[in-house]
């Protein structure tokens, strides 16, 4: 799950931005409203953390134009805690107002909080047969039983499993798990599958994740035992 964090204060952004990654999500960092506006053109993500306080513009009138009549979630992330502020913000159509300082493990309960909310995004669990996928907690089971699983692996499995029957190509899944700041080799994706693939093997999961050669990969969506 991808992650656009708009902070123009570093230590900060990099306290964020290493939280939610330890957390399993994919974090791209704007430190201006200029370099989210184009981020948020060219990728869809799950969920915006905004400061307010830009250097080259208000949070407050950058956050309609990030929606843009979509529905990705925003969380307020910012230094100003006067109630007229956090009405605003609210009014404005943010989905939480977080007042800093903040505790990570606070900010990373309401990211999933926000997540779980109704809407296309938010179902707390996907399931396809004995397989499941909890967005909130970014786990995965099988048969109830807990798979361990890397931050990567967990990424691709939620766009599979969110897919299910169809084909997820190759750069809609890079696109989904990788940041733009992400180190990533010529064949990240293929070694982040293949591991997934012997991860769910190992737990004795019977549904298979099938290779369409040149285009990407692919759940069906029933056990196909």
């Amino acid at each position: 799950m991808r992650v656009l964090l708009i902070e123009d204060h570093p230590p900060l952004a990099e306290a964020v931005r290493d939280a939610l990654r330890r957390s399993g999500f994919a974090v791209d960092h704007a430190g201006t409203a200029e370099e989210a506006r184009e981020m948020a053109e060219l990728t869809d993500y799950a969920l915006i953390l905004l400061d307010l306080g830009l250097p080259d513009d208000d949070g407050l009138r950058l956050l309609p134009v990030l929606r843009d009549g979509g529905r990705v979630p925003v969380i307020v992330l910012t230094a100003r805690g006067q109630l007229s502020d956090r009405l605003a913000g609210l009014d404005t159509g943010a989905d939480d107002y977080v007042v800093k300082p903040v505790e990570m493990p606070e900010l990373i309960a309401r990211c999933r909080a926000v997540l779980r909310r109704p809407g296309d995004r938010s179902d707390t669990t996907l399931q396809i047969g004995a397989l499941a996928f909890d967005t909130a907690a970014r786990s995965a089971s099988v048969n109830g039983v807990p798979v361990p699983l890397g931050r990567r692996e967990l990424g691709v499995l939620e766009q599979l499993m969110r897919a299910s029957g169809r084909v997820a190509p190759r750069r809609f899944l890079e696109e989904a798990i990788y940041g733009f700041d992400d180190d990533v080799g010529p064949n990240a994706l293929e070694a982040a599958v293949s591991r997934l693939r012997r991860g769910l093997e190992a737990a004795g999961c019977p549904i298979p994740i099938v290779t369409v050669r040149g285009v990407g990969w692919m759940l069906p969506r029933e056990d196909t035992r």
